[in-house]
């Protein structure tokens, strides 16, 4: 069983999170709220998201699995002005969700979860630096490297208390760096990484502008990104694999 309302909003932003990565996914209708868990199909990017059942304006689940494709789940919610309700019911016996936007009726056929992309697990890894930044400080370094290049580097220059940026590209260069001062916090660890600007620029179409965002970094390894939705109500990480440069 599952019946829910949400602001559309709400809804739009949280499948966004999971959109910019991959056109189906498998949700979780746990009590408590929903969970999803998916990674791209060339197992590069990760998200893991979840939205707790305050985030709703009513919710009710007892437990359970469906399949969405994404795109149409995305068309049909995008169809609602972002403080219209959007209600949504699961007919377990025809496998469908019944879907009401202000006298607009939709059904969406769901897909077998056995045939959606396994669910990831996330590592656990020992990343040796935390940076807490603004979303809007991620979109300008993102924003900038896709001036000059395809890839971009992330690091800390432990000495300097410094976390940086760099892309470099035929000819120009990108360099940006912040300082405890520019970050909301710095934990300062040696660590470089170079990353896939692309699958970046992905996430950070996602990420609020005025979120605080928790980066964890080390020396080539993933890069982890955590933030709020739904003002505090659900919560989203990202993981991106590196590019593993050669010396």
């Amino acid at each position: 069983m599952f019946k829910a309302i949400v602001r559309a909003e709400r809804l739009q932003s949280t499948l966004d999170s999971v959109g910019v990565l991959v056109d189906e996914c498998k949700i979780h209708l746990d009590e408590g709220g929903i969970e999803i868990r998916a990674v791209d199909p060339a197992n590069v990017g990760m998200v893991d998201l979840s939205l707790d059942a305050d985030a709703f304006e009513s919710y009710e689940a007892d437990g359970g699995l469906i399949g969405v494709n994404l795109v149409r789940l995305q068309d049909i919610a995008g169809m609602a002005d972002s403080d219209q309700l959007v209600e949504l019911e699961l007919d377990e016996e025809t496998r469908k969700l019944h879907i009401s936007i202000d006298g607009l009726e939709y059904t969406l056929a769901l897909i077998d979860p056995e045939s959606i992309r396994e669910e990831p697990d996330l590592p656990d890894l020992d990343l040796s630096s935390t940076i807490v930044i603004e979303g809007r400080d991620i979109d300008r370094a993102v924003t900038a490297a896709d001036m000059v290049s395809d890839h971009i580097e992330l690091g800390v220059d432990e000495a300097d208390g410094v976390f940086y940026v760099k892309a470099e590209g035929d000819t120009d260069d990108v360099h940006l760096e912040l300082d405890g001062d520019d970050l909301i916090d710095l934990v300062a660890g040696e660590a470089s990484s170079l990353f896939s600007l692309d699958y970046l620029q992905d996430m950070n179409k996602a990420i609020p502008k005025d979120a605080e965002v928790t980066m964890e970094l080390g020396e080539e390894f993933p890069v982890k990104l955590h933030f709020d939705i739904a003002e505090g109500e659900g919560a989203v990480t990202y993981m991106l694999a590196p590019r593993i440069q050669s010396n």
